[in-house]
């Protein structure tokens, strides 16, 4: 294994940012050595400083740099491995691309302080706020116009694997867990990030995590 590639990740069942960048290396199969950290126990903070100062996952190290935020990691990633085609190669497709993983970046926080990811948990949500409704249909709309103008290049979002498709993959796992109601279009694009072996090693390493973070496991 190629050990200047080394990328610090939290606990599988929770940490959303880990699992983006850790999801492209493996799909893009770059080797890479994966430290995991259990996030918000005795001595983590600690353990975490010595990555980042940001005492934050994810964490990537690469030769001499140390790269962290798991968009920035993504964006480093498809630097200095051009040939793993991260970003699409059309510069209308890669700008979309970007603004879309940007969007998920920044915004939705009604999803992200309310439908904690929870690998573990798999239930069907039968009270929806209005707030978390509104997070729902701009993703299921972001899917179906990718889906919509890509859909004869593959099955992802631009029709290989990208950086979008990593940055959407929690929310695949978000949805799947809560049972969210969405279209036909949107569901299949779902079942194709959950029949990505990576990310079944994932989720199943997730669920078999004895660490229960209590903030985590909370439903609204």
């Amino acid at each position: 294994m190629n050990q200047i590639n080394h990328l610090i990740i939290g606990n599988k069942n929770y940490s959303s940012w880990s699992l983006r960048p850790w999801l492209l290396l493996k799909v893009k199969g770059i080797e890479f050595k994966e430290t995991k950290i259990s996030l918000y126990t005795e001595g983590s903070k600690a353990e975490l400083l010595k990555f980042s100062a940001t005492g934050k996952v994810p964490v990537f190290e690469h030769a001499e740099n140390v790269v962290w935020d798991s968009l920035a990691i993504c964006e480093y990633i498809a630097d200095v491995f051009p040939n793993a085609n991260c970003w699409p190669e059309n510069l209308e497709e890669r700008s979309l691309a970007r603004s879309i993983s940007n969007e998920m970046h920044s915004g939705f926080l009604s999803i992200r302080n309310t439908l904690h990811m929870n690998c573990r948990l798999a239930i069907v949500l039968d009270k929806i706020s209005a707030e978390v409704q509104s997070d729902i249909d701009r993703i299921c709309e972001i899917w179906r116009l990718c889906r919509g103008k890509y859909s004869t290049s593959g099955e992802f979002l631009f029709g290989d694997f990208t950086i979008a498709d990593a940055m959407y993959a929690p929310i695949v796992l978000r949805f799947q867990s809560y049972g969210i109601k969405v279209g036909n279009i949107e569901r299949e694009y779902m079942d194709k990030i959950l029949s990505i072996l990576a990310l079944k090693k994932w989720v199943s390493a997730g669920v078999s995590e004895t660490e229960f973070i209590e903030e985590c496991e909370i439903i609204v």
